[in-house]
């Protein structure tokens, strides 16, 4: 069995879909923060057979919560002060998203102009479509292998 310490001081995101959280961890840049991080991937679980957890011992305001749930919107945030579990909350699914996926669309300004950020607003919350912000091209999440 696994050990891996409790945290002090941040957040914990946990029943990740397995396999999701290395995208995690690169779309948060967590790579950049200068925090401890432990990747857990591929853990049992009951209720979901196998999943991810991530432990990241820094302020939960320095975490863009709409990039995690929109990369994973089922998955449990719990905020953690003082080793303590304080919040444990689910993410509704963010309503614009930015730089986190890439427009499809050859002829859109994001293809052609560098620099342009990548902005996505949710057309449809019911399917989880997703539109990009200057072409309206259509992202669903079946468009992306995380």
């Amino acid at each position: 069995m696994l050990n891996v310490g409790k945290i002090e001081n941040g957040i914990v995101l946990d029943h990740i879909r397995a396999g999701r959280s290395m995208s995690i961890y690169h779309h948060l840049e967590l790579n950049k923060m200068d925090c401890p991080v432990a990747i857990i991937k591929n853990a049992r679980s009951n209720a979901m057979g196998k999943k991810d957890i991530l432990k990241i011992e820094t302020d939960a305001d320095s975490i863009n919560l709409d990039v995690v749930a929109f990369i994973d919107p089922d998955l449990t945030v719990n905020i953690i002060k003082g080793g303590e579990l304080v919040e444990k909350k689910r993410l509704p699914i963010p309503r614009e998203v930015k730089n986190v996926i890439q427009c499809n669309n050859p002829r859109c300004i994001t293809t052609v102009e560098q620099g342009v950020q990548h902005m996505f607003y949710l057309a449809d919350p019911r399917r989880k479509i997703y539109r990009c912000r200057y072409c309206d091209e259509r992202y669903t999440e079946q468009d992306n292998e995380w």
